[in-house]
């Protein structure tokens, strides 16, 4: 007969475990039903949460979401997004909301389409493309100008970083300008029954020198002195307002104290003259070009050189940059321009060198592209090129030649008389040779949009635009009073070099937006010279040395 005594342990064990389980489920049951009300600290993944969506909203502008229980309070990347797009979205709002007259304010109007169109632009930017329309809207012919000047050489280059404005001169010069501002809410309509104040004053538009600081040729042996000691060819500014660069026939290139115009470290790693300097957009990364046929990349956070970029067969007279970390050089006489992306360690070379060798229709041929001088960037993919021929031609990246190129857009020289090409008594006019064309010597570009300005030594800043399929480059007009539109024939060229507005060789242009993203117009500032920044074969007698600044205003709707 069994009895307990004779049950196998492992039985005995078995029975005891199976008495023992009912007890602690019923015990556990009644805690696992009551965290539901306690939701409002957290939500976790679980499906028995996915039934309370109200509440799930409420929580999300309250608290963080997790993803499960284990992320220990953390967003995950999809929240985060989220998070910062509806925070993107509150500052556009707020933005527009500022910009839009009380009297005159439509919500709905806002939601839809301003915002809309700022998230466009936004986006358009981010990706480097060309998303502004600007040349319909500026009114170029109603421009005003300004002369402002000291006792100086030519200006050889201008940089802007409002509201400040730096130039530098042949004779070693560097100034810091204030650029006056615009006064504040002249658009905003009268509000009736309400006594109006008298309207503030207009602004002096001349620029006004803070500081000033000059180099010294006799300390060229000298080398612990921080200043250049021969002339200065180029200078940039950084656009947080903390750096300004210069660099000059001397093989260096200085970095300033924006504020006080100090000396911070001087660069001597080029062999030949600085001709270009391009600050990276939104960053302290610094592009130079030289004639030793190299450019340079420099971080001034940690005022360092970063590495040398080589393929140039000819001295590289100018350079330019935006957002993305690449710029664009060009090689004068080797006539490439050269697209170096920095990361990837890589370069693209566009070949120019265009012109007819012969004649067409009886027509003079027009003159072979020798030397490509100035180059500027119209978004990430395009870019624009000035040469000594007088032509524009426009480029974009996907193609090794240009898309299109316009030819003489300055004009060209008088031509000579026979007494001056011959020391005969009665020269033949057979011997005068033909009129050389004007060199595009300044260019510049209001970037991620169509406008295109360009200088010379016909006495006029003119204005080009880009097309609306991206493929042309259009003649707009004149900056100032002679700026109307042109009609592309030679008299209306004619009538527009007759009106000087800027005796000299236009030797820089630097262009700084009124507002956000020009919604006040734009201020462009040339730097001006009797000679050419790079040599004295264009000695002008009547010309000037200094700047002009040009206030363009919009359009009045």
């Amino acid at each position: 007969m069994s009895s307990f005594f004779t049950i196998p342990s492992a039985a005995k064990k078995r029975k005891r475990i199976d008495t023992k389980e009912p007890p602690p489920k019923k015990r556990l049951a009644p805690p696992s039903r009551q965290p539901k009300p306690q939701r409002d600290e957290s939500i976790s993944g679980s499906e028995d949460e996915s039934d309370e969506g109200p509440q799930d909203a409420a929580d999300d502008n309250e608290a963080s979401i997790t993803g499960d229980d284990e992320s220990g309070g953390e967003e995950t990347a999809a929240e985060r997004r989220l998070r910062l797009a509806e925070r993107y979205l509150s500052n556009i709002r707020s933005e527009v909301h500022e910009g839009a007259h009380e009297d005159f304010f439509d919500a709905e109007e806002i939601d839809r389409d301003l915002i809309a169109e700022r998230l466009k632009e936004d986006v358009a930017e981010s990706k480097g493309r060309m998303y502004r329309k600007l040349a319909p809207e500026l009114d170029f012919q109603a421009a005003t100008q300004s002369w402002f000047r000291w006792n100086s050489a030519s200006v050889t280059s201008v940089a802007t970083c409002a509201p400040w404005a730096y130039t530098v001169t042949k004779d070693l010069g560097l100034a810091k300008w204030r650029i006056q501002e615009l006064p504040e809410n002249q658009w905003q309509p009268k509000k009736p029954g309400k006594k109006q104040k008298k309207p503030p004053p207009p602004p002096k538009r001349k620029p006004e020198q803070v500081a000033f600081v000059k180099g010294d040729r006799m300390k060229a042996k000298d080398n612990s002195y921080q200043g250049h000691v021969d002339i200065i060819l180029t200078v940039a500014a950084s656009e947080d307002g903390k750096f300004v660069a210069t660099g000059g026939k001397d093989k260096k290139i200085i970095v300033w104290d924006a504020l006080t115009l100090n000396p911070l470290r001087v660069f001597n790693q080029h062999r030949d003259a600085v001709t270009g300097l391009a600050f990276r957009r939104g960053t302290n990364q610094l592009y130079s070009s030289s004639k030793d046929r190299t450019i340079k990349v420099w971080s001034l956070d940690e005022l360092a050189y970063v590495e040398t970029l080589f393929g140039h067969q000819d001295e590289v007279v100018d350079v330019a940059a935006l957002a993305q970390e690449r710029c664009i050089s060009v090689g004068a006489r080797d006539r490439t321009a050269r697209l170096w992306k920095v990361v990837e360690e890589t370069q693209l070379v566009f070949r120019g060198g265009g012109g007819e060798k012969k004649s067409k229709h009886g027509n003079p041929p027009k003159p072979q592209e020798g030397s490509i001088d100035r180059v500027a960037m119209i978004d990430e993919e395009m870019f624009v090129t000035g040469s000594d021929n007088g032509s524009l031609s426009l480029w974009v990246i996907h193609k090794k030649k240009p898309v299109f190129t316009l030819s003489l857009c300055h004009g060209e020289d008088a031509p000579m008389k026979p007494e001056e090409a011959s020391a005969e008594a009665n020269p033949n006019p057979s011997i005068v040779p033909q009129p050389q064309p004007r060199w595009i010597t300044a260019l510049a570009t209001i970037p991620y949009s169509d406008v295109i300005l360009s200088g010379s030594w016909d006495g006029s800043v003119r204005v080009w635009r880009v097309s609306d399929d991206k493929k042309k480059i259009e003649r707009v007009g004149v900056v100032g009073p002679s700026g109307g539109l042109m009609n592309g024939n030679v008299d209306s060229e004619k009538r527009d070099i007759q009106t000087s507005i800027v005796k000299g060789v236009i030797n820089d242009i630097s262009i700084l937006e009124r507002g956000d993203r020009g919604k006040d117009g734009v201020c462009v500032i040339v730097a001006v010279g009797v000679e050419h920044r790079l040599g004295r074969w264009l000695d002008q007698v009547e010309g000037k040395n200094g700047s002009v600044v040009f206030e363009i205003p919009r359009h009045k709707k």
